[in-house]
This record gives C-alpha cells, structure tokens and sequence, in this order.
C-alpha cells in the first residue's frame, strides 16, 4: 500500500510537467512485466541460449565482453530481466514495427546487448527496427554538470517555472516599451500574457535542448535561449508570426489566389528560398533515419535567414497582381513549413507575436 501510495503521488506529479509539455504516453512500469519473465527465459533454455554462470543465469552474445544476465544468482530479476522481456511484449504483443529507447549515452552498451539478444531469438528480424537515442549532459554556463547553488541536481519543473516566468517578464517590458511610444494597438491581454509565456518559455527550453546534436553536451542558457536573435525558439515564432502577418495585411485569400496563381521565380531570392523549402521531405527523412532533431532546427533557421534576405531584396506588396500573388504564395508556403517544423518539434506557434 505504502509503494502504490508513492507511485501515485509521483505518477500525479510527474503528469503536471507531461501536461505542460504536451506529453503523451502510456505508463509500462519494470513491473508490468514480472509476470512475463518466466516465459521469456523458458524459450531462452529452450532454443539453448542460456548458460549458468557463478549461479546467475547468463545469455552470451557473440563478440560482447559481458553477457546479458537474465536472471540473478538469489533467483531475482533485473534489468536485464525486464528489458528483454519488454522487447519481446512490443514485438508480439503490441505489434510494434519501430521500437525507440532514449536514455542516455552510458546506456548504449546495455541496449546493444539486449538487442543482440532479440536477434539471437530470432524476434529482431530485417522487418523490425529498434535504435537506442541516447544523448548528452546538460551543463552550466561554467562548462559543470548543470547544477543548483546549493550543489543539487536542477529540477525540470524548475528550469520550466523559469523559463517562463522569464519569458513573461520580457512581454511585460515590451508592452511597457510600446505604450510609452503610445503604440498601443495588438496589445495583449494578462490571459493572453500568461499563455504566451507559457508557449515562448516551455518552447525555449524544448529547442534549446534539440537544437544541440543529441549525443553531445551543451550549456544551458536562459538568456540565450530567450533571445530574439539567433537559432532560438523566439526567433523561430518571431519569424512565422512576422511572415503569416504580412499575409494577412495583403488582404486576399491565399487559398482562392493559390487556385488562380502560380509561383514565378525570376529573382535569385526567390529562387533560393524556393529551392531550400523543397528540401523539406529530405530533412525529415533524414530526421526519420538519423534520428537527430537538431537537423530540422538547423533546417528551420535557415529557412527563416533565408526568407529574410528575399524579404528584403524582393518586395511582396506590388502593384503588379501576378508578381505580388507569387511571392504570397511564397511568403505562404514558408510560414507553413516553419510552423508544421515546429510543431513536430512539439512547439507551438502563437498567432501574434508584435508586443513579445
């Protein structure tokens, strides 16, 4: 009663902070599969794949240094135990054709090894995936395992509540900016203050985190995260609020000129923003095959640089219905893709950002 009185309490907890950044998932506790070890390591003896050793029962894998032990000597399970055991109930039970595990580096080995296993089994077979994601150290500005003061681990629920407590204090003062130069149109309301912070805040630490190549370490910085300027989250809303604004202020239906009109590319801005938007399926399949969420990052920085600088050499509002209904169109199909970038990078896009 004791142990389930604490697994609900932290379950509770642990669902506040998947709330906030719009986790899904369904719970599978090392316990979950107990009741299925015994079977594993019955087909592991009966396809002769088990040797005892010291007391412990071990499966030795082809050119591993150490083996995968299923079961201890007291007779226990581990995580050895459980690992396999949940490969097996993925695969057959919950039909799984992909399996991704994300813990971090120091693991690799462990995964490797389990994998092997599946494949000595013959349940990880060419129609089945399964990669190990592991990933790097989240530091301090100092180049230190990110730390509090006080020398204790720094809590996620920590870094969020000031991120975006941060991010709320920066709309605050920009609104107070613009007031005091008597812009007060496109002010946001305290509801709309408070939800923004929560998407700029919760959203800069997700792309602080992926835009860093996974098995790397890197420094954990509030201030840079935050910043307007460079291959941020901000910056990244910035740029797809600015652009879906200039579209709306043209006045016309991009879906009715979409119909009517076509994209000309008779600028060398127009054509290299094009040429780098076509390259969208490549990203993510790459993405797909790698497994490195940085790429899309890099990937929507650049587009956003790139829409700059034909934003600047091209004019979009034209006296010319055919050239200005092009680079619509264009300005349109760069908003969209740095929007669906975003969001399967989970973060959302706010539909105005003037005042933040």
């Amino acid at each position: 009663m004791a142990w389930q009185l604490i697994c609900d309490i932290s379950r509770c907890e642990f669902k506040k902070i998947y709330d906030r950044l719009n986790v899904k998932l369904i719970e599978r506790g090392e316990s979950f599969y107990n009741a299925m070890i015994p079977g594993v390591l019955k087909e592991l003896d009966e396809k002769n794949l088990t040797t005892m050793d010291d007391g412990a029962l071990c499966v030795f894998v082809p050119n591993r240094k150490v083996p995968l032990m299923v079961r201890k000597r007291d007779g226990g399970y581990n995580y050895d135990s459980t690992d396999i055991t949940a490969v097996r109930h993925r695969i057959f039970e919950e039909k799984a054709d992909w399996i991704i595990y994300v813990t971090d580096l120091g693991q690799q080995d462990h995964f490797d090894l389990v994998f092997d296993t599946a494949k000595l089994l013959g349940w990880y077979t060419s129609e089945k995936r399964m990669d190990h994601v592991g990933f790097g150290v989240v530091l301090g500005e100092d180049g230190k395992r990110l730390k509090t003061r006080a020398g204790e681990t720094v809590r996620l629920v920590d870094m969020l509540d000031s991120a975006r407590d941060k991010a709320r204090a920066l709309i605050v003062a920009k609104q107070e900016e613009s007031a005091t130069q008597g812009k007060t149109d496109g002010q946001l309301t305290e509801i709309e203050i408070d939800h923004a912070a929560e998407v700029i805040g919760y959203g800069a630490v997700k792309y602080a985190d992926l835009k860093c190549l996974r098995t790397g370490d890197y420094k954990y910085s509030e201030e840079k995260m935050l910043n307007m300027k460079g291959n941020t989250a901000v910056y990244m809303m910035y740029a797809y609020c600015r652009i879906a604004s200039m579209v709306r202020k043209a006045g016309v239906e991009v879906q009715a000129i979409g119909e009517s009109s076509r994209i000309t590319l008779d600028h060398p801005r127009e054509r290299m923003l094009a040429a780098l938007l076509l390259r969208f399926p490549e990203v993510l399949d790459t993405i797909n095959d790698k497994l490195t969420p940085h790429v899309l990052c890099e990937f929507l920085y650049e587009v956003a640089e790139t829409f700059s600088e034909f934003y600047r050499d091209c004019r979009v509002l034209s006296d010319d219905v055919t050239v200005q209904n092009s680079r619509l169109l264009l300005c349109a199909a760069t908003a969209q893709i740095i929007k669906r970038g975003l969001e399967l990078l989970g973060i959302e896009v706010l539909p105005r950002l003037q005042q933040v």
